[in-house]
C-alpha cells in the first residue's frame, strides 16, 4: 500500500483490510476517511493520502461521521518496527506525551526533541503534539458518548490542558461543539450508541466499548492461551469456551482498574476483496471486534488502559501479512491455513509479565506473591482481589534472587520494559542477570515487549521447517502455530517455565 493507485483501488472495494495503515481525505468535501468508508467512492482526482489520522487532521480535513476514521485498528508497523519511530508511535499511544510532554518522550527515547519533531513529521506528517492531539480527540469524544461526565471534567480526564483547548480542537475534527456531539449520540439510541466502527454504551459506572480487530480474530485459542495462566486474584476467565468472559485488573499511571472482555467476537458482513490484494491464505473476515467494559478510579487513564488491552489481545496485529509470510513455509502452511488469526498474545502489565516469567511455576504460585505483597482492591470484584505487586514492593520481598535483582533493576530503571522500549536492549539486560538468562528474557521480549518477531524463534523450528528470514518479522506467531499443533517438543522455546507453553489440553511432559 505504498502505491496511490493501489491505495484508491483499496478504497474503491471499502477493503476493511486497510483500516489503520492509511487514510483517505476527499478535497471537494474537507472529510477524511477509513479504507473501508461505505460512502460513495470519491474521483481519484479528489483524493488524497495521508499515513496517520493526525496528518490528515493538520491538512485541514475532519473526520468522517459516518467511517469514524479515529476509530479503527492501529497500524501492526508500529509493532513490528524497533526504529525510532516505532517506537515512539507505541509511548504515544500508551500515553506518555499526555504525561510527560514532548520532552518527556524524547528522554525515553534517547533523541533530541527536534530529532522526534523532525522524523515523525517526515514520514506520518505531524509531530508528537498532533499525533497526541488527535488520541484526545478519541478519548473525549469516547467520554462524550458514553458517560454523563460533565464537560468540564471529561476535557480534563481526556488530557486536555484547558477547555477552550478541548473545544477548539473538538470543532476542527469533528465540526461540531462537545455538546452537540454528546446530543447527536443520545439520538442514536437509548443504552448502546453508535460510533462508526465502535458501539458504546454505560456499564454500571463504567465504560463499555468495542474493542476493533482486522481479519480473522481466533478468539477461543486466544482465550485458551489466558485461562491457563490467569493469576488468582488479579486474572479470572468465567464462561464456556466459545462465551467467556476475561476479567484483571489493571495497574495505571493514575490509579487502576477492572477490565473485562468476552470472547464472542462481533464481525462486519464479508466482502470479497479486489484482485490482485488477496493474500495466499486470505480465509477470513473483514474484521470485528471484542467486546470491553472498563471500569476505571481515574478517567485520565481510559486511553492507556485500552491500549494496553489492545496489546495484550494482539488486536493490532495484521494477519493477512503474518498469512502470507508463514503460509509459504511448508510446516506452518497447513496450521495457518487451519487456524486463520491466530494471535500472539502480549501484556497488559509488562513488569508484571516479566516478573511471573522468571519466578516461573504453575500461576498458583503467582498467587502466593499477590496475596502476599499485592495491593488489596477497595473491594473485591467476582475473583479479583488484588492490583499485582509493583517491583518496588519486590525488592525486598521473601522472593527467589532472581526475581528480587529482576525487580531491582525495574525499580531504579536499569531495565525498562514500558511500551517504547528498545528491545534489543531490554532483552539484552535482562539476560545478563543473575538467574534468568536468555531463555525467560526471550520470552519477556515476545510478551512484555509485545515483539512479533522474536529472533530466537529460529532456534525452535522443527525439522522441516524453514525459519530465519522465511519467519521473519512473524516469529512469534511461528511459534503459537507451533505450540497450538503440538508439533514444538518442550525444551526447545527459549523459556525458563516451557511448561506453560504447551498447547491447552496436550502434556507438558
Amino acid at each position: 500500500m505504498r502505491d496511490d493507485e493501489a491505495r484508491y483501488e483499496a478504497v474503491s472495494s471499502r477493503d476493511a483490510r486497510f483500516d489503520g495503515e492509511f487514510f483517505f481525505a476527499v478535497v471537494t468535501t474537507g472529510i477524511y476517511c477509513r479504507p473501508s468508508c461505505p460512502a460513495v467512492t470519491p474521483k481519484r482526482v479528489n483524493v488524497r493520502f495521508f499515513p496517520s489520522a493526525a496528518a490528515a487532521q493538520g491538512a485541514g480535513f475532519r473526520a468522517c461521521r459516518r467511517c469514524r476514521p479515529d476509530a479503527v485498528p492501529g497500524s501492526a508497523e508500529w509493532n513490528v518496527r524497533a526504529d525510532l519511530v516505532g517506537r515512539a508511535m507505541r509511548f504515544i499511544g500508551d500515553g506518555v506525551v499526555d504525561r510527560e510532554g514532548v520532552g518527556g518522550l524524547a528522554r525515553r527515547l534517547g533523541y533530541s526533541a527536534r530529532q522526534v519533531q523532525r522524523q515523525l513529521t517526515a514520514e506520518l506528517g505531524a509531530g508528537p503534539v498532533s499525533l497526541a492531539r488527535a488520541r484526545r480527540a478519541h478519548t473525549a469524544r469516547l467520554l462524550l458518548q458514553t458517560t454523563e461526565l460533565p464537560v468540564t471534567e471529561l476535557a480534563f480526564a481526556a488530557g486536555f490542558a484547558s477547555i477552550r483547548q478541548f473545544n477548539d480542537t473538538m470543532r476542527d475534527i469533528y465540526a461540531g461543539t462537545p455538546s452537540e456531539l454528546r446530543a447527536a449520540a443520545g439520538r442514536a439510541g437509548v443504552g448502546r450508541r453508535t460510533v462508526g466502527g465502535e458501539s458504546v454504551r454505560s456499564a454500571g459506572g463504567g465504560i463499555a466499548l468495542r474493542l476493533a480487530y482486522r481479519g480473522p480474530y481466533a478468539a477461543a485459542e486466544v482465550f485458551d492461551f489466558l485461562q491457563v495462566r490467569a493469576v488468582p486474584g488479579v486474572e479470572e476467565t468465567a464462561g464456556a469456551r466459545g462465551s467467556r468472559t476475561y476479567r484483571r485488573t489493571l495497574r495505571l499511571a493514575y490509579g487502576s482498574g477492572i477490565a473485562e472482555v468476552d470472547e464472542h467476537a462481533g464481525a462486519p458482513r464479508r466482502r470479497r476483496p479486489p484482485a490482485g490484494l488477496v493474500c495466499p491464505a486470505e480465509r477470513g473476515a473483514d474484521g470485528g471486534w471484542l467486546e470491553c467494559r472498563l471500569r476505571l478510579t481515574d478517567l485520565r487513564d481510559l486511553s492507556t488502559a485500552v491500549q494496553r488491552l489492545r496489546r495484550l489481545f494482539d488486536l493490532d496485529a495484521d494477519p493477512y501479512a503474518v498469512a502470507e509470510r508463514l503460509g509459504t513455509d511448508p510446516i506452518l502452511g497447513p496450521l495457518v491455513a487451519a487456524r486463520p488469526g491466530l494471535r500472539s498474545p502480549g501484556a497488559a502489565d509488562p513488569e508484571e509479565l516479566a516478573v511471573r516469567t522468571v519466578l516461573g511455576g504453575p500461576p498458583e504460585r503467582a498467587a502466593e506473591l499477590v496475596r502476599a505483597y499485592g495491593k488489596p482492591l477497595d473491594a473485591p470484584d467476582g475473583g479479583l482481589t488484588h492490583l499485582f505487586p509493583a517491583p518496588g514492593d519486590l525488592t525486598g520481598a521473601e522472593v527467589p534472587e532472581p526475581v528480587r535483582a529482576l525487580c531491582a533493576a525495574l525499580a531504579d530503571g536499569a531495565i525498562v520494559l514500558d511500551a517504547g522500549a528498545d528491545r534489543d536492549a531490554a532483552e539484552r539486560a535482562l539476560a545478563a542477570l543473575p538467574g534468568v538468562g536468555p531463555r525467560s528474557a526471550a520470552a519477556i521480549r515476545m510478551r512484555a515487549l509485545g515483539d512479533p518477531d522474536v529472533p530466537a524463534a529460529e532456534a525452535a523450528a522443527p525439522e522441516g521447517a524453514a525459519p530465519g528470514a522465511g519467519w521473519r518479522p512473524w516469529g512469534a506467531y511461528a511459534l503459537h502455530h507451533l505450540w497450538r499443533a503440538g508439533l514444538l517438543p518442550d525444551g526447545e522455546f527459549p523459556e525458563a517455565d516451557l511448561s506453560v507453553y504447551a498447547p491447552v489440553g496436550a502434556s507438558a511432559g
